[in-house]
Formats: structure tokens, sequence, C-alpha cells
């Protein structure tokens, strides 16, 4: 198809060519018809080659403009030599209509750049700021307001080329000029002073003075590619259940809507010299989820301790990266994470490592017993990525992921759940070659099996319920609504939405679940259902060395992980401390019977006592609950923060030496410096 689009938009054109160089009056209106054609379909079927035309500087302005320059040859070479002078109104116009055109794009831009504020916010009332709904997207879409507003004019370009009237052209090229000169209005209207949005020294001033009024204390800070959005969002409802007053500092500004639904207020503060603003708040602590290379700009912040709580943990190792010793403290889940670090020597101070358990792991319901004689097996495969360093023994999906999930599916009893990794594929094709595989057998599977299916009323029941949750966390903004806009339509969110965001998802997961067959296997890459409502129907995890593994040791249940990196057995154990209580499969698959024979017959079961271990050396003990000592050491490194302030303060009030800039020593009056010898360095 996309051959067949390109090859008609070219012979198209080098037909439109040659008809207005012969000239040819059929050839030169059927190709013209064929271009526009072309045009659609490309639109229509193949969008992905309108940015592959971009690129190769043919996109749809200069395919227009070809179009419409071909057709004016051809007009003028039909005619005798005292027509020309019929048609050159019908080229002025046409000239006119493209000024207009570039016009509208130059105040676009302008109007884009005064709609770009320096501070982007979310769950915030920013309507003092004058915001207002964006202007139409054809307005801003060059390409796409071009093709609009021109197409009268080629149609009567083309009819005056069959007719040889001009009234036909003079009246397309009218309906165009009458459009471009309505959107350059529309437009010019939204730089009038009390219609755009206000400048950024007055936003930057209403951040300020939002800041002095909310006086948030402690937020989680987060910069990374639309892919990394989750996690961040894992860490959401840790937050929002402090006391206090939590924010969310973004960098990049499309991640503000990436962030899952939440009444923390979102922040995104894109420039340096705005996040620096950050420094005489009230803000004392910030949560880092990850790290990135702008992290190390919020760091150079003195009066803001920082954390460093990762977004899971594993053997793998990103788990110890050097760059945690940039933080005040690292809190990791348990005793296991500590001694991770003091083994790596990557410079992080055991006194600077805070055990606080994983706060996100309460809603992991604990191992209720094996799967009842006869019911099937439900069996979680939950791979991790391929990683950035190629190491083959990251991910499972290439070299065992079929075997795998062909000796699951070859057992009758089993309901498979396949949960890939969200950047799966993103660094090797291999990766994702295997990933698409993987999905068409279980879909193949599916056909094969078959069942019965709840009737109709159970996908009724599931929309509702959707509608509902989409309702409480979904903004509703139109296609062509752009940042500014969304600010203006999530102010402040109202009181209780969270608790009503929760119910809401409870009750989506239960409706969930009726409306599938039991017998199905499924793929599940959607936000919904999380990862943690599929370790609660899992009996079975089999996955990788990843955060996942410890994670779902909260369950008790067994989990197995897959050895592709060409380790012995107990090398393997050795070198991955979370495998010490799985078992562990090879890239044949040859395990799987056994295992899932484990699974059923509890007394077969070995490892439940070394999980039990493995649990409260990796999460920490139960008690106190995760979500109090994340709290408390919330409150302790927050009282930290005080106290540092509190001393700088004290320095400055005694007028004690700080870092600073350097300042010369003052000098006796009528004394000059003396010259500074040459040669000295």
């Amino acid at each position: 198809m996309r051959l067949l689009v390109l090859g008609v938009l070219a012979a198209a054109f080098a037909a439109q060519a040659l008809g207005a160089l012969l000239p040819h009056v059929p050839l030169l209106l059927a190709a013209g018809a064929a271009s526009l054609a072309a045009e659609g379909a490309l639109y229509r079927w193949q969008r992905g080659m309108v940015s592959l035309f971009a690129k190769s500087h043919a996109d749809v302005t200069v395919r227009h403009v070809l179009r419409d320059l071909l057709l004016v040859v051809g007009l003028l070479r039909l005619g005798e030599q005292h027509r020309e002078g019929a048609y050159a109104p019908l080229v002025a116009g046409l000239l006119v209509f493209y000024a207009l055109h570039w016009a509208i794009q130059a105040v676009s831009v302008l109007v884009r750049r005064t709609r770009t504020l320096p501070v982007v916010t979310r769950n915030v009332d920013a309507s003092v700021l004058r915001l207002t709904p964006a202007p139409p997207l054809l307005l801003r879409r060059p390409g796409h307001r071009l093709a609009v507003f021109g197409l009268p004019a080629t149609a009567g370009l083309l009819a005056t080329a069959a007719t040889d009237a001009p009234v036909y052209g003079a009246a397309g090229l009218g309906l165009s000029l009458a459009g471009a000169l309505t959107g350059l209005g529309t437009l010019l209207l939204r730089l009038l002073p009390g219609r755009r949005p206000a400048g950024e020294q007055e936003v930057l001033d209403w951040f300020d003075a939002w800041l002095a009024r909310y006086r948030p204390t402690v937020g989680l800070y987060f910069s990374g590619g639309a892919s990394s959005a989750y996690q961040a969002n894992m860490w959401l409802e840790p937050l929002a259940g402090l006391d206090g007053r939590p924010v969310i500092v973004l960098r990049e500004r499309h991640m503000v809507q990436r962030i899952a639904a939440t009444d923390i207020p979102v922040v995104c503060l894109p420039k340096v010299s705005t996040l620096m603003r950050l420094e005489h708040s009230t803000l004392r602590v910030l949560l880092h989820p990850s790290n990135s290379g702008k992290t190390s700009q919020v760091l150079r912040i003195p009066t803001i301790k920082h954390a460093f709580v990762n977004h899971g943990e594993s053997d793998k190792l990103s788990s110890c990266n050097p760059y945690a010793k940039a933080y005040d403290e690292v809190w990791v889940a348990g005793p296991a994470a500590r001694e991770r670090y003091a083994l790596a020597e990557v410079g992080v101070e055991d006194k600077d490592v805070v055990e606080i358990g994983r706060p996100q792991l309460d809603a992991v319901l604990p191992y209720a017993g094996p799967p009842a004689p006869g019911a099937l097996t439900t069996v979680l495969y939950a791979p991790t990525w391929e990683g950035w360093d190629g190491n083959p023994g990251n991910t499972s999906v290439v070299e065992a992921g079929e075997n795998l999930v062909r000796a699951l599916l070859a057992d009758p009893g089993v309901r498979l759940l396949y949960k890939p990794h969200p950047l799966t594929g993103s660094v090797d094709p291999r990766a994702r070659a295997a990933d698409l595989r993987i999905r068409e057998l279980v879909r193949a599977a599916n056909r094969e099996r078959g069942g019965p299916r709840p009737d109709a009323s159970a996908a009724t029941a599931l929309a509702r319920r959707t509608a509902d949750l989409d309702r409480l966390t979904a903004a509703g903004f139109r296609s062509a609504a752009d940042q500014t806009e969304r600010m203006l339509r999530q102010p402040a969110p109202e009181s209780g939405r969270a608790g009503a965001v929760r119910r809401a998802e409870a009750a989506w997961e239960d409706t969930y679940r009726a409306s599938l067959p039991e017998w199905e296997h499924q793929v599940v890459t959607d936000a919904r259902p999380p990862l943690y409502a599929c370790f609660n129907r899992a009996d079975l995890l089999v996955s990788d060395v990843s955060s996942v593994i410890s994670d779902f040791l909260a369950s008790g249940k067994p989990y197995a992980v897959v050895n592709t990196g060409a380790l012995a057995e107990d090398v393997f154990r050795k070198s991955f401390p979370t495998v010490a209580a799985a078992t562990v499969l090879t890239p044949d698959a040859s395990g799987v019977p056994a295992l899932l024979a484990s699974v059923r017959h509890p007394e077969r079961d070995e490892l439940a006592g070394e999980r039990a271990a493995l649990a409260l050396r990796l999460l920490g003990p139960a008690e106190p609950p995760s979500r109090e000592r994340f709290a408390g050491a919330v409150r302790d490194l927050c009282a930290a923060a005080v106290r540092h302030r509190a001393r700088m303060a004290e320095r400055l009030a005694a007028d004690l030496p700080l870092p600073g800039p350097r300042r010369e020593p003052a000098r006796p009056s009528g004394t000059s410096a003396a010259p500074e010898p040459r040669g000295r360095v």
C-alpha cells in the first residue's frame, strides 16, 4: 500500500508536468485529480509516510505549491498569446494567497510563543494567567492549512483548464483568499494585549506567589521520556498518603499529561532558571525515582534534601548505580539492597542508606493456597526489557520467550497472562519481533481452545465502569487543546476525588475480571489492569532478574526466573540474590512441567521457606508497615533540611563565611590595588 501511494503520487506529478508542457488538457486534469486523490490516501491510510516526505523536504507545502505551479504553467501554455492577460489576475491572486499563507504561519508562531508559558501546571488554579482555549488546529499546522484553504483555488484552476473559463479559477481563488484572511484575522486577535496569556515575568511572579501560598514540603522530581512515566506513577499513591503538602516537579512538558490520575499539584519547570526558584520555597525534600541528565540541575539547590527512591529494586547494575552517591540519602526496601551498595563500592556510604520497604506493595494480596482441584493455574509471564547494555541475560524474550510460552500453552490446565515490559523492543529489534510472535502464539492458543464467554451484559458493565473511571481520571480535552488550554481545564481537583478514583479503580478491576472468560489467555499491555492486579490473579510468576521479582515476593507465591546469560545454575543463583528462592528455568523451557506440578501440589514446593526468608531480606519486616517507615523517613529528612537551613541562617546572621562569590577585601580610602606581577599564574 505504501509503495502504491508513493508510485501514484510520483506518477501523477510527472504526468501533470507532461500535461502542462505539451500542453494536453485531459492529461493535466487527470494527473491533477490523481495527485489530490493520492494526497487524501496518504493522510487517510499512510500517515507514517507524511513524516518521511517531510524529512526529504517534500512536505505537503512543497507538493501543493508544485501542483498549483504546474496548473499555472498549463494554463499559460493552453491559451493563445493574447489570452495570457486574462490569466494574469489568477496568477496574481494565487501569489496573494501564498503570501497570506506565510503570513498566517508567521503569526501562528508568534501566537504559539505567547502561549508557551515558563511554567506548566496541573491540579493548580491558574485562571488568573488569562488562559484561553487554543486556536483551531488547522491554523497551527501549515501543511494541513494549505491543503484545506488551497483546495478551492486548485479546484478552480482545474476547472478553468477544462473549460477555458477564468471565472472558475477566480471563484476558487476567492474562496481560498477568504479562508486565509479569516484565519489570519483570527490569529491576529490572539495577539491583542487583552487576549493573550500572561507574559513570562508575570507567570514567574504568579508561580512564586503560589509556592508561598501552598507551602510545599515534599516533592517527587522526575525527568524522562514518555515511556518512562511508570517510574514516577508508582510513587504517586505513597506520596499522596504523606502528611504535609506534596508536589510533583517535572522537567519535560510532554510528561505533564503522562502522570497518572492524582490530586497532587503538578508543576513542570523546563528551564533551569525557573527550577532554581524552588531554592527560596518551603520545599524541604525531593524524592527521585530515577536518574537522568537533568537530575544534576536540581541537586544544585542547597536548601532541599534529596533522596533516591528508585522505581524498583533488582540485582541488575541499575540498582546500585554510582550516581546514587550524589543524593543525601538512598532509600531502599530491605537489607539486601544495603548489602548490594556496600558490595558494589560505588561511593554510597552505609549511613546514607535508609530501609523503608516498598510502600506500593499494600495492593499485593498474600498467598491463599494452590489452585483448587480442577481449576486453571494462572501463570503470569512478565519479562523485563533488553536494557541499554545489550546483555543477553537482561531479558528472556529473545532467547527463551517463545519456548516458555509454547510450554505453558501446551498444558491444558494453564491460563497465561503475558505482560511484557513497556520498553520491550525499544533497543533491540529482535526483542520486538519475539514479542510480536509471542502475542500471536497467545492469540492462536485462544482460537484453538475456545469456550463459553460472558454474555453481552458483562461487556456493557465494563464499558460503563471504564467511562466512570475515565470521567474521574481524564480531563476530556479536545484534540486541538495545547498545554495552555490543558492548564485551564485542569484546575485544583474537587475534594474527595482521590477516594472516588480508588473506589472506581477497584470496581473496574472486578468488572474487568468478570468480563473475561475463565479459560482465555490474556496479553496485557494497557495501563489497566496494573501489574499488581496481575500479581493477585496469578498462581505463579515467570520473569527475569528485575524488580518484578522483588515485588512479587510480597505475595509469598512461587516464582521462576529464566537464566539466559549462559551461567551455570549455582553461579546464576550466587550472582543474583533475588533468584535464591526461585525455580531456575533454562531457555529450552524443559523445567516448566515440574514447575507447574510444584505449584499445584504444595507438598512438592521446596522453596516456600526460602521465599519467606528472601522476602524479609529484600523487602524488610512486615512491622511496622512500609507506609509508616516511608512516612518516617520523609519526616526525618525534612527535619534534617530544617536544621540545615537554620544553621545557614545563623551563619548569615553572625556574618560568618559561607561558600559564595569571591569578594575583594576592602581597601583604605585613597589607595589602589598593586599591579599583579607579569608572568604570575
